[in-house]
């Protein structure tokens, strides 16, 4: 089709363009590699499930089904693009696919005809959307970006929502070309190109010459956009459609959807614990950035940033990434950062805001971590400079010295359990179970009547177990997600050597975060345990009929609040529905369930701490939810989860009851 000048021409700028994609695309690695720590994980293993998440787009289905479709309509339809595109060029060259000719020639153009007007409809309703309808730049006020980057979003935007458009649409003109040609000749459509067959009339009453120079045009036009647009593209945010595939096979392969790696303290070349500066953060976080879609839905999760909190999840990777691009040059030669992650990327205030609830980590559609970033930054702060809330020295302090957040003596450790026959691991070395107790339940008054009721409905089921009473120690959980990363190390080692001594058969806890530090964390520094929630074992004490319970006991209607650490972070949401449901009362759901429960506003530290300030607090807006259902009692799994929903229901009338689902066992005993 082309003259052989056009032949030489587009050889020659396809050749610039691959030149100029792969400066683009070497400085992007190099500035991936500046990452600290262990190298991204790539395991050959992993590439068919990275294949398949990046094809299908399973994550993205989550949530906006609408915007869902619409954007499958432009990645599967650009996925066989890559196809098109190829065949066009051989097309131009006077050569085709050799399968054309054949039935699978025919699949080819109806798909090829299909997938052009697919991706221009999907084009069209995304720029009406962002433009249009408001959903441009969708931040709170209080959001901190930049006023730059925010016109570097809508122009990047524009310019890839053109190209799509341009692209996509000169290819379907150039087609619709060469069948009115067929059809002046023959006076016949192809049927396989149904599209284009609807569009050609548009040539009608140009003569031959007219229209061959029209299809060059079209056809220059259609790849002429891809040859300027590829060089431009590491730097757009399209360049999440090839970053999103390697997020996927270099994700660090983690136990639980929020288990964290140690910090090396033996590493004397270490200058910073944690992250401070951009290039401080892993290789796989600043994957993260290149792979973001801009698309808010971890911000539309995040209980800190509904609550009008500085933090957005969504703002850090978006800043991230304009960072990196401002800065690309210098950072891909290996030049230090001038700025810290406080300067441009995310407030000190948004930092402590985060309650780690790993909802920004669960949603996100291409596998973006922004939680873990916060807690390295947590980790940079804390343990390089000393900065953190005042309010959380006291829970340090009483870690450190006492083993307990509550900084009580060590010596009331046991003072629970007073009146109760609760044996420990000295009196009872053979038990079946060894009951962690925790440092809410065995110090807060309102959580120890949790312990009191496991402790009743144990004995009543007949449960042989024991604990370590004295022995054991805060897990560490408040401190490792507060930052305080050597103290976290510290306690885990005292209790890691505890448990080793008891060499328990089966660990049973009330509190979440015991058990996703005890079953996910510790492994990494030589504990591992077998590891229950109270609930697991609930549930399964009443299927095996062991717990008896009176048949006049009162029914009443109970909602159940899933913890963070207990649905989302590990994945247990059936055991306390089975639960709840072998009791004598009715449940039921609030819209946020399982693991796209809400979160209490507790974790990451939040308990020893004032909220940062916001429209309301993260534990009002769960249980303004839970009391929409109508219940008379809300259930929960965890004793911070308890502690902050049963001081909201003290300042809220007319709320549901707040009580952890063994008490409800306990109350209804024979």
């Amino acid at each position: 089709m082309l003259t052989l000048t056009e032949k030489v021409l587009f050889a020659l700028a396809a050749l610039f363009s691959a030149y100029g994609s792969w400066l683009g695309l070497a400085k992007v690695y190099r500035v991936i590699l500046r990452g600290s720590g262990a190298p991204l994980r790539i395991n050959p293993g992993r590439v068919l499930a990275a294949a398949s998440n990046w094809i299908s787009m399973r994550p993205l289905w989550k949530t906006r089904r609408i915007a869902n479709f619409f954007h499958a309509m432009i990645a599967w339809g650009f996925v066989f693009y890559l196809l098109v595109n190829v065949g066009d060029v051989l097309q131009g060259y006077g050569t085709e696919w050799p399968f054309l000719q054949t039935r699978a020639g025919d699949v080819y153009r109806l798909l090829a005809d299909s997938a052009s007007v697919l991706v221009l409809i999907g084009m069209t309703w995304f720029l009406l959307r962002r433009f249009l309808w408001g959903r441009a730049l969708d931040f709170q006020d209080n959001t901190p970006i930049p006023p730059a980057t925010r016109r570097a979003i809508t122009r990047d935007s524009i310019i890839v929502g053109l190209f799509i458009l341009g692209h996509v649409g000169f290819r379907l003109l150039g087609e619709s070309v060469v069948l009115h040609l067929e059809y002046v000749q023959t006076g016949a459509l192809d049927p396989f190109q149904p599209f284009a067959s609807i569009v050609q009339p548009l040539w009608a009453g140009l003569d031959q010459q007219s229209l061959v120079i029209a299809r060059h045009v079209c056809w220059w036009i259609s790849l002429g956009l891809i040859l300027c647009f590829v060089p431009y593209f590491p730097y757009t945010k399209h360049f999440h459609f090839v970053m999103a595939g390697v997020n996927f096979w270099t994700r660090p392969e983690r136990s639980s959807l929020g288990a964290l790696d140690p910090t090396d303290f033996e590493d004397e070349s270490a200058e910073v614990f944690g992250a401070l500066k951009i290039e401080d953060l892993p290789q796989t976080s600043l994957v993260d950035a290149f792979a973001c879609i801009m698309c808010n839905r971890c911000q539309d999760a995040c209980p800190a940033y509904v609550t009008g909190k500085e933090l957005s999840p969504s703002a850090l990777e978006i800043n991230k990434r304009y960072y990196l691009n401002q800065h690309l040059d210098e950072m891909a030669s290996g030049a230090v950062s001038i700025h810290t992650l406080l300067d441009f990327a995310i407030t000190e205030s948004a930092v402590w805001a985060c309650t780690t609830c790993g909802a920004c980590v669960d949603v996100c559609p291409v596998g973006n971590e922004p939680m873990f970033d916060i807690l390295e930054l947590r980790r940079g702060l804390v343990l390089t400079e000393g900065r953190f809330p005042e309010e959380w020295d006291g829970a340090f302090r009483g870690m450190e010295r006492n083993g307990n957040p509550w900084n009580i003596g060590s010596a009331q450790r046991m003072a629970w359990a007073e009146g109760l026959d609760i044996p420990t691991v000295d009196d009872n070395p053979d038990a079946s179970i060894l009951w962690w107790v925790g440092c809410a339940p065995a110090h807060d008054p309102r959580a120890q009547r949790t312990a009191r009721a496991l402790a009743q409905v144990l004995h009543s089921a007949g449960v042989s177990f024991a604990t370590l009473g004295r022995k054991e120690r805060c897990t560490g959980d408040s401190a490792r997600r507060s930052g305080n990363e050597y103290l976290f190390q510290e306690l885990a080692q005292a209790n890691i050597a505890a448990l080793n001594a008891a060499d328990p058969l089966l660990i049973v806890t009330t509190c979440p975060h015991c058990l996703h530090t005890l079953a996910r964390e510790y492994p990494a520094l030589g504990g591992h345990y077998e590891v229950i929630h109270h609930t697991q074992l609930l549930a399964r004490l009443a299927s095996e009929g062991k717990i008896q319970l009176r048949e006049d006991a009162d029914a009443t209607t109970v909602t159940f609040h899933d913890p963070c650490y207990l649905g989302r972070h590990n994945a247990i949401t059936d055991a306390p529905r089975e639960a709840i449901e072998a009791l004598p009362v009715t449940s039921v759901e609030m819209p946020r369930h399982g693991k796209q429960s809400f979160c209490c506003g507790a974790g990451g530290g939040q308990m020893w701490k004032e909220e940062e300030p916001g429209s309301e607090a993260v534990s009002h807006a769960r249980y303004r939810e839970a009391a929409a259902t109508g219940a008379a009692t809300l259930a929960v799994g965890c004793p911070f989860c308890l502690l902050m929903l049963n001081d909201t229901s003290q300042t809220t009338e007319g709320g549901p009851i707040v009580k952890d689902v063994v008490e409800l066992y306990a109350e209804r005993l024979a």
